[in-house]
C-alpha cells in the first residue's frame, strides 16, 4: 500500500485552530486523505467546516454535538468503510518532519492490532508503571492500525482513556502481543520531550475548552470502586502479612517473584544492611526491581536444575509472595531449597486458599471462570487449601514456626457459610472446621526446617 493512501482519522472539539495546525502540517510532508470527525458547537463548528473544505483531500463528518473522542473513532471505524491500515492522529498534533508515517508502516504486522507509543494502565485506564495485571495500552494521540482487526474488538469509548475496553479485552485474551511499541512514538506524544517527528501539543483540546468533559467517567469509576469496596478486601501492592513475617533479623533475602520490588522496598527500608536479593521471569519487572533489591536474576525456577538451588546456600529467609501457586511443581522446588538452606533458615510464604467460601460458591454453580488476578488469576497452575498447604512444606521438610489467615470482611459470605457447614456435616466431617477453613483469603506461613 502507498503510504500515501492511507486514509488518517481525526476528532475534533471546538479547536479551529488545532485543527487547523495538524492539518497544514500533515499536507507540508502528506497528502494523504483525512476525515475529520466535529462535534463542536455551532460557532467553533462553521469555522471548522471552512478549514476542511480549503485543505484538499480533506472530509468532513459533523455531529452538531459533542460526540467525543472515543466515540468518534468509533463511529469512523464502523461506518466509514476503511480498510487496511488507518492511521489516526489528534487533532492537537504537529507533523514536524517527514518519516513518521513510513516509521509506523514498516513496523505494522498483517494481524497486528496497531502500532505506536505502548505505556500501561490499570483496570480503570490510569498510566501506571509496569507491574503484574498492568494492562498494555497503545495510546490513541498516533497510532497506526488495520481497522479490520480493530473491529474485532470493543471499539473506543467515551473515556478518558478511549481505548481502554479494547486493550483489556487484549489483555485478557493473552493478545496484547498484537501491539507494537515505538519509542519515538511515545516520546514524542510526551509533553517536555525533544522530538523526533511530531508533537503533541499536551492537553491542547483541554486549555482550549475548558477540560476533558470527563465528570461522567470519574463520577462511574468513583461508584464502581465504591462497590468494590464494599464487597471485597482491599487491594494492596505489598502484603503486609508477609512482610511482618520475615524475620526482622534476616541479613540474607531471597524472594521468589519479586515483581517490581515493592517487598523488596518495604523490608529495606526497615533493615537498610540486609543483603536483598531477587529472582523473577518477567524482564520488564525485574528492571523496577532492581532499584530496590541488592540483586535480580531473571529466571524461571520452575526449568533450573536442583543442583543450581546451591548459589543461594547462603540465604537465610526465602520468600515465595503469592508464587506457588503459578509453578508447574512446587513440591520439587521446595525440596530443592531444603537440600541447601542453612540452619536457622526459614521460607516465608502467602498462597490463595482454594477452599475459600467464593470458589466454593462458584463451583456448586458451576461458574468456574478465570480473571486477570485473585483467587480465579487464569495463571494459577496449582491450587491448596489449608491441610494441603501443609501437607506441600512437610512432605519437602518443613514444619510450621507461624501463620496467619488473611480474612477480610466480607458479608456477602453469610449466606453461604450455613451451605458449607451443611456440606460437612452431611459427609461427616466438622461443619465448624469446614467454615473456619473457608473465612481466609490466602495463607501467610513462616517455614522452618523439620
Amino acid at each position: 500500500m502507498n503510504i500515501h493512501d492511507i486514509p488518517v482519522v481525526t476528532v475534533v472539539y471546538n479547536t479551529p485552530g488545532l485543527l487547523q495546525g495538524m492539518l497544514t502540517s500533515l499536507r507540508r510532508h502528506y497528502r494523504n486523505p483525512v476525515w475529520v470527525i466535529d462535534g463542536s458547537e455551532p460557532g467553533p463548528a462553521a469555522e471548522i467546516a471552512a478549514i476542511v473544505a480549503g485543505t484538499e483531500g480533506a472530509r468532513l463528518q459533523a455531529f452538531g454535538y459533542n460526540i467525543h473522542h472515543g466515540p468518534g473513532l468509533a463511529w469512523a471505524i464502523e461506518h466509514l468503510g476503511l480498510q487496511g491500515p488507518v492511521l489516526f492522529l489528534d487533532s492537537d498534533i504537529v507533523v514536524m518532519r517527514e518519516g513518521f508515517l513510513e516509521a509506523l508502516h514498516a513496523e505494522l504486522r498483517p494481524g497486528d492490532y496497531g502500532v505506536g507509543g505502548v505505556g500501561y494502565v490499570n483496570a480503570e485506564g490510569f498510566d501506571i508503571p509496569y507491574a503484574y495485571g498492568a494492562v498494555p495500552y497503545l495510546h490513541p494521540p498516533c497510532m497506526l492500525c488495520n481497522v479490520e482487526v480493530m473491529r474485532q474488538w470493543p471499539l473506543p469509548v467515551k473515556h478518558g482513556a478511549p481505548m481502554v475496553d479494547a486493550m483489556k479485552a487484549l489483555h485478557r485474551a493473552g493478545q496484547s502481543g498484537l501491539l507494537r511499541h515505538l519509542d519515538w512514538c511515545a516520546n514524542d506524544v510526551t509533553m517536555g520531550t525533544r522530538k523526533v517527528y511530531i508533537d503533541h501539543i499536551g492537553k491542547g483540546t483541554s486549555a482550549a475548552t475548558g477540560g476533558y468533559h470527563l465528570e461522567e467517567w470519574m463520577a462511574e469509576v468513583q461508584a464502581r470502586q465504591a462497590r468494590s469496596r464494599a464487597v471485597a478486601p482491599p487491594t494492596q501492592g505489598l502484603n503486609p502479612d508477609l512482610l511482618a513475617l520475615m524475620p526482622a533479623d534476616a541479613r540474607r533475602v531471597l524472594e521468589f517473584g519479586c515483581s517490581t520490588g515493592a517487598l523488596a522496598h518495604a523490608f529495606k527500608s526497615a533493615h537498610p544492611d540486609c543483603d536483598y536479593r531477587g529472582v523473577e521471569i518477567d524482564e520488564r519487572a525485574a528492571e523496577g526491581a532492581r532499584r530496590w533489591c541488592d540483586g535480580v536474576s531473571v529466571i524461571d525456577i520452575d526449568s533450573l536444575p536442583a543442583s543450581d538451588f546451591a548459589m543461594w546456600r547462603d540465604r537465610d529467609c526465602w520468600v515465595f509472595g503469592d508464587v506457588l501457586e503459578h509453578l508447574r511443581d512446587p513440591w520439587q522446588v521446595l525440596s530443592h531449597i531444603r537440600k541447601v538452606m542453612p540452619d536457622g533458615a526459614c521460607i516465608v510464604a502467602s498462597v490463595p486458599n482454594a477452599q475459600h467460601w467464593s470458589v466454593q460458591a462458584k463451583l456448586a454453580l458451576g461458574d468456574f471462570r478465570y480473571t486477570d488476578g485473585g483467587l480465579f488469576d487464569r495463571t494459577h497452575l496449582r491450587w491448596f487449601t489449608r491441610v494441603t498447604l501443609l501437607e506441600m512444606f512437610t512432605q519437602a521438610g518443613f514444619r510450621m514456626d507461624a501463620g496467619v489467615p488473611r480474612i477480610f470482611e466480607e458479608p456477602q459470605r453469610e449466606r453461604v457459610l450455613p451451605a458449607i457447614r451443611a456440606l460437612a456435616q452431611s459427609l461427616g466431617a466438622d461443619p465448624e472446621l469446614a467454615a473456619r477453613d473457608a473465612l481466609p483469603l490466602q495463607y501467610v506461613v513462616r517455614m522452618v526446617a523439620a
